[in-house]
Parts: structure tokens; sequence; C-alpha cells
């Protein structure tokens, strides 16, 4: 925690607004240095009911809160920037957690030299192992990234990336989850052709799935080399391989992030 705590205001806490307002409790933030904002009245009495934060319209939030979370949904952030964009202090913090808008995006809606910063997170952010991602737009100095770093790093681990690799960020770990929880549910699915009661076969891709991400973490080895520590000559997992090959596997992920990154790019027209 740094020695000056920042208020901060979620605006737009829909399911990504709240991941950062749970996280930043759960780091120690303090809740009388929180704020946000929700469209609807049933969603502001759940979100005070379940974290004790004060929720309040968009423009009292730009009035208060020193750094202004921004996580509506990518086609509503013009409306809201018409709106608020003309009352935030060129110096306030402006953090983006909108797929796929560049800072340029905001700079265009905001006060001359407000400083922006651009970041991209994920759902394990519920369980504290996110992979977040941070860029600096045009006015944001070493000490919004840092204050940036500081908000994201409880939730999990963070990276500084160009701005230019963000639409790549957001098709590999943004969206990347998904794709996890796809192939565990395929596997599960295969578990139970083969025999397997559905609970079991849960438990066995599941904690798979953990003992290899954790030895991908910290093992240090490329994949390349964990995979063929598992690979035996003739052996089953040499099978199993040669029919993803065969089945293009791998050219679908990389159609599928492709895919992604794309979308992440048509958000960014569509919004303006």
């Amino acid at each position: 925690m740094a020695k000056t705590v920042h208020t901060v205001a979620v605006v737009g806490a829909g399911k990504i607004g709240e991941l950062v307002l749970s996280g930043l409790l759960r780091s120690g933030w303090p809740v009388d240095r929180l704020l946000a904002t929700a469209r609807r009245p049933s969603r502001a009495e759940d979100l005070t009911a379940r974290y004790g934060v004060r929720v309040v319209d968009n423009l009292t939030a730009v009035a208060e809160a020193e750094v202004l979370a921004v996580a509506v949904k990518p086609q509503d952030a013009a409306a809201l920037l018409d709106d608020i964009g003309p009352k935030v202090p060129a110096d306030k913090l402006v953090i983006s957690l909108c797929a796929g808008l560049p800072t340029t995006f905001f700079a265009r809606r905001l006060p001359e030299g407000t400083p922006v910063v651009r970041v991209m997170t994920n759902t394990p952010a519920l369980v504290d192992q996110a992979m977040t991602a941070i860029s600096a737009g045009a006015h944001a100095t070493g000490e919004h990234l840092a204050l940036a770093e500081e908000m994201f790093s409880p939730l999990g681990a963070t990276v500084r990336v160009p701005e230019s690799q963000q639409d790549a960020v957001t098709a590999l770990s943004g969206s990347g989850p998904a794709y996890f929880y796809l192939l565990v549910e395929a596997m599960i699915d295969a578990g139970i052709l083969l025999g397997l009661p559905r609970q079991v076969a849960h438990e066995l891709i599941v904690q798979t799935a953990i003992g290899s991400a954790v030895m991908l973490r910290d093992s240090g080895e490329h994949p390349v080399k964990l995979r063929e520590a598992v690979t035996s000559p003739a052996g089953t997992t040499i099978s199993a391989i040669r029919e993803l090959e065969k089945h293009g596997v791998r050219a679908a992920l990389l159609a599928a992030l492709e895919a992604a990154r794309d979308r992440a790019r048509e958000l960014a027209t569509q919004a303006d």
C-alpha cells in the first residue's frame, strides 16, 4: 500500500468493475476511499450491501475521486465521456478497463493533458490470480503507471506493455480463461465418454490443470520441454497428440486468437 491512499471511483461497476472493487477491498484498500457508479438502482443497492461501498452518480464520482476507473461496456464509453468529460480535471488519472478502446479514444473526449492508463485484466482476479496488462497513454507518467500497478497487483500479476500490444493481450489473456474452461469442459466430457463419473473426471482434470500451470510458472522450462517429459516413445500421450495435430487444434487456436484480436479492433471502431 502506498503512503497516500487515493480515492478510486469505479465508473460502471458491472462484472469487471466489481472485480476491481472486490480486489481492492481484499488488498486492504479502505472502503471509505472507494466509490462506485451503477446504472440501475438495484445494482447500486447490491454493491452497497455486498461491499459497503458508497454508490454515487457519475458526476459525483468525478468530483470526489482522484482516480476514475472506467469499466463501462465499450459501446457505452462515448456517451459516458460526453457526459463527464468536460467536468474531469486535467490532472485526474483515468484508468480504462474498456476492451478494445485506445487511450486516444479517451483523449479526444477529455481535457487536454488528462493522463489515461489502459488496463486489461481477467476474471481470475476473483481469486487473486489475474493477469493484468498496463499501458500508458500520451500524458501518463511513470507515477501514473505505478499507481495502476498498486491497484491491480493485489489481484494477481501485472505487466507493462506498449499500448500497440493491448489488442493482442485482450485476445490472449483477457479472453484466455474462456479458452481454458472450454478445454476443461471438453476433457471432462471425454472422461465421461471413457467411462468415468462426471465428478471424478472433473476432479482429475481440474487438478491436472492446476498442477500443470504451477509447473509452467515455477519450473522456468519451455512448455515444449514439459510436454516432451510426458511424451514417451510409442506411448499413450504421443497417440493423443497425433490426434490433436490431425484435427488442427494448434491452427484452430491461432485462428481463434486472431479473431479475438480483430474483434477488439472492431470494438474501437464501433465505439467511435
